[in-house]
């Protein structure tokens, strides 16, 4: 201990560094800090210390003893200063045990304030502490400060170091043997421990009830009741503070498993010689099995094999001692437990192999392609056969008891057998064999029974659906793929073979088909040829058609009609005149040639159907026919009168009467054509003409009409002997007149003019036709110029007309030579006759 000597008034200041803050004291005075932070320096001014040390304007120097303050005594009252969130603990704080301090806190060396609800003083004068550990915000260094009234404070308290976990703690749950299932009889030790603190007490709990208290828990003689979850708590304190449970730790205890006896071989009813094999099986390579046969435990034997452990028997040459009832039991190999017997197996063997027997599903020898076939292999005895399948002497790849043909196709028919073996050492004898014949499925053939497919509304169709030389068959109809069902437009006949639509509607429209399946089984036949049926939704349009087109028409032409309905077939068709049927059939009618009495109205009508319900269109557009005469043509002959005797031709023209058309014209000699003129004037002459023939003409145009009626005929041999004649005897009666009219100039002027006496009355001046006839003293000059001779002269070879004989002109008797007019026409300006028409 040091102490300080004061002298005078000399002002003082002392510093003290501690280095310790548990060691280094001051010992300046009681009311005084006793200790200071580590590494701080701490400046003291005494000034203000010396009126309590010297007495006020008096100096001592003498050297006097500063009092030195306790230390309190910390304590923990609780058991633990390592805690868990809201545990309690209690701090004691105390100086020589007197009751005359006060006493303050310090958490890391800030005050404890008395507002913080975790802080309680339990005495008044603060010597107890409890601090509730809410948070690990608690932890620190905890110490204490006495309080006297005289001596003033104390120096801190030697700490304590709190430290409060964030959580609670969860013990840890062992269990031994850890085994994941345990078997009756068995024992188990569980144990839980919490490595935080110290002062746990643990409390067990079985499936959530709570079952004892101790550090371990072991449970020996397991029962299955046993079987459970298992987990521990645990507590400390009075007033018990309790950890967070432990895992739980799930204990199954049952009955062991019992063994699962099986056969490795497909069969456990065989024949001598042939093995068997059986497995014993727990699914844990931890057992060991022990065998026994009708409940006796095996005997070793030569033809019996154990596998190690003996999960496997092996029967290597069966024999009739061999027969019985097998079981096995199965022995842990490091636990002391042991199963029940497991199931059974009984092994039988027989003496004889036997014969399979062969049949066929379904029974028939004939089946269609498509169908599907069974066969299948029998063996009345024992089972795991393995099969062999013959077709006609030579093996399939089959091995199934069943041989199942699907689609049945000609190259499946034929001879079948069957064969049953098992292992390298059993073989049967052949099956019987069985014949399947395989046959195409025929396709029905589809018909139209009405004569045509396309329709209108109301017209019935009926369509046939057969399949020759059979009747076992019955038929589905089918109209763009979809199925037909009767209604009340479509009625389907015995057994579906006919299908009738009875009164067409647009929705009967489509394409048709129809399909065949068998009475007794399901075969169906593919679908037949489509028949499309069409349904109009409007009467059909007849076009009536004239030919040529045109209203009118002359006499001689032909004209056709032709009725026409665009759509569909079978019509028939009607004609009508004038609205009154025609005897007339055919969808053409012609009119040639037409006459004025055809001039009329012209229409059809089309209809079909051999039933009671005959569908007929509306009558055609009437087409109107006008008939009027054909223009005539007539021939005019050019050569003038004063050319008939200085010429032996004729030239004759053709013209249309009536007409103002320019016009081509066609000549015709005795109705044949003549060159291939068309000019209107033609020539005849003894060259080209030696026989003096008969002609005619005919004008043609490119208008319409485009040719006239043939003109009548003209002989141009009477022609030319007839105009000369007339010629003559023109020529004699003008010859004639002049005398007569000189004379009577002449009279006149020798002779004196009497008023009354030989005056000839005016229509006495000139001869007649008949006078001068009956007069013989008048001459012709005329008639000199005709003579036989020259009409009876041979007619000249013309170089482009080929005659086989001459043709002889008749000879002109005296009568003929009168004239015979037909016809009168006046003469042209030209001064040329008309010609005379026969």
């Amino acid at each position: 201990m040091r102490f300080l000597r004061v002298l005078g008034v000399v002002y003082l200041v002392a510093v003290c560094l501690a280095q310790d803050l548990l060691h280094d004291t001051s010992t300046l005075r009681d009311g005084f800090p006793t200790s200071s932070p580590s590494n701080v320096t701490e400046a003291i001014d005494v000034t203000s210390m010396f009126t309590d040390i010297f007495p006020t304007n008096q100096a001592s120097t003498e050297s006097q003893i500063i009092y030195e303050p306790p230390v309190p005594s910390l304590s923990l009252k609780s058991p633990w200063l390592e805690v868990f969130p809201f545990e309690k603990v209690e701090l004691r704080c105390r100086i020589n045990d007197s009751s005359d301090w006060s006493f303050t806190w310090y958490k890391s060396g800030n005050l404890v304030q008395e507002t913080d609800t975790n802080f309680s003083f339990n005495l008044s004068s603060g010597a107890v502490l409890t601090i509730i550990a809410a948070s690990p915000a608690y932890s620190g260094m905890y110490r204490c400060q006495g309080h006297h009234k005289v001596k003033g404070n104390s120096i801190n308290s030697d700490p304590l170091q709190l430290k409060v976990h964030p959580n609670k703690p969860s013990p840890t749950l062992t269990r031994n043997p850890n085994l994941e299932l345990m078997y009756p009889g068995e024992s188990v030790t569980f144990r839980c421990r919490i490595q935080i603190s110290s002062g746990w007490d643990y409390m067990w709990y079985h499936n959530d009830q709570e079952i004892q208290e101790s550090n371990t828990l072991r449970v020996d003689s397991l029962v299955p009741s046993d079987t459970g979850r298992y987990h521990c708590k645990a507590k400390r304190g009075k007033t018990p503070f309790y950890s967070e449970p432990s895992e739980t730790s799930t204990l199954q205890v049952s009955e062991p498993p019992t063994p699962t006896l099986s056969h490795v071989t497909s069969w456990l009813d065989v024949f001598e010689n042939e093995t068997v094999e059986l497995t014993c099986d727990m699914n844990s390579s931890d057992w060991t099995f022990t065998w026994r046969r009708n409940e006796k435990a095996l005997q070793k034997d030569p033809a019996l094999e154990l596998s190690a452990g003996g999960s496997l028997l092996n029967i290597t040459s069966a024999s009739q001692v061999f027969q019985g009832k097998y079981a096995c039991k199965a022995h842990h190999k490091s636990r002391n437990v042991t199963t029940a017997f497991s199931n059974t197996a009984i092994v039988q063997v027989y003496e004889n192999t036997p014969k399979p027997s062969l049949s066929k599903d379904p029974a028939l020898n004939s089946m269609y392609v498509g169908e599907n076939t069974t066969f299948t292999c029998n063996v009345d005895v024992a089972n795991g056969w393995a099969y062999r399948w013959y077709k006609d002497g030579k093996q399939l790849n089959a091995t199934d008891q069943t041989l199942q043909i699907n689609h049945l196709s000609p190259h499946h028919g034929g001879t079948y057998r069957c064969r049953a073996t098992r292992g390298q050492r059993t073989s049967t004898y052949l099956s019987d064999q069985m014949t399947q014949d395989v046959l195409e499925i025929p396709v029905p053939s589809l018909s139209l029974g009405t004569e045509w497919a396309d329709v209108f509304p109301t017209e019935s169709v009926t369509l046939s659906c057969a399949i020759t030389k059979s009747s076992d068959w019955m038929y589905t109809w089918q109209r763009d793929g979809q199925a037909i069902q009767r209604d009340a437009g479509v009625s389907l006949g015995s057994d579906g073979r006919t299908l009738s639509i009875v009164s067409a509607s647009a929705h009967h429209q489509g394409q048709y088909s129809c399909s065949g399946k068998l009475k007794s089984r399901s075969v169906s036949s593919d679908s037949s040829s489509g028949v499309e049926i069409l349904v109009y939704d409007h009467k059909p349009q007849i076009v009536l058609v004239q030919d040529p087109d045109y209203i009118l028409i002359h006499d001689g032409d032909s004209v056709s009609y032709s009725c026409h309905v665009s759509v569909s077939s079978g019509w028939e068709y009607r004609w009508y005149k004038d609205a009154a049927p025609l005897p007339v059939s055919g969808n053409n009618y012609t009119i040639s040639p037409v006459s004025v009495r055809n001039t009329g109205s012209y229409q059809c009508q089309a209809i079909r159907g051999r039933t009671s319900v005959i569908y007929q269109t509306q009558q055609s557009v009437a087409l109107r026919l006008q008939v009027e005469e054909r223009p005539s043509a007539n021939i005019v002959v050019l050569t003038g009168w004063s050319e008939v005797f200085s010429t032996d031709s004729l030239v004759l023209q053709c013209e249309v009467k009536g007409s103002e058309d320019t016009w081509n014209y066609t000549w015709f000699r005795k109705g044949d054509r003549i060159g291939n003129s068309s000019s209107d004037k033609y020539t005849v002459t003894p060259q080209n003409d030696p026989e003096q023939s008969q002609y005619t003409c005919q004008g043609t145009r490119t208008g319409r009409p485009s040719y006239s009626s043939e003109s009548d005929s003209v002989t141009t041999k009477n022609l030319l002997l007839k105009r000369r004649v007339l010629l003559s005897i023109s020529g004699c009666i003008l010859f004639g007149i002049v005398a007569v009219f000189c004379g009577c100039v002449i009279l006149k002027i020798t002779r004196k003019t009497d008023d009354n006496e030989d005056k000839p009355e005016d229509g006495e001046m000139f001869l007649t036709m008949a006078q001068l006839k009956d007069r013989v003293d008048v001459p012709c000059l005329l008639v000199d110029y005709i003579t036989d001779t020259e009409l009876n002269a041979p007619a000249k070879e013309s170089e482009d007309i080929m005659c086989g004989e001459t043709t002889q002109l008749p000879e002109i008797k005296q009568e003929d030579q009168a004239v015979t007019t037909e016809s009168t026409d006046t003469p042209k300006e030209d001064g040329a006759l008309l010609s005379f028409q026969r």
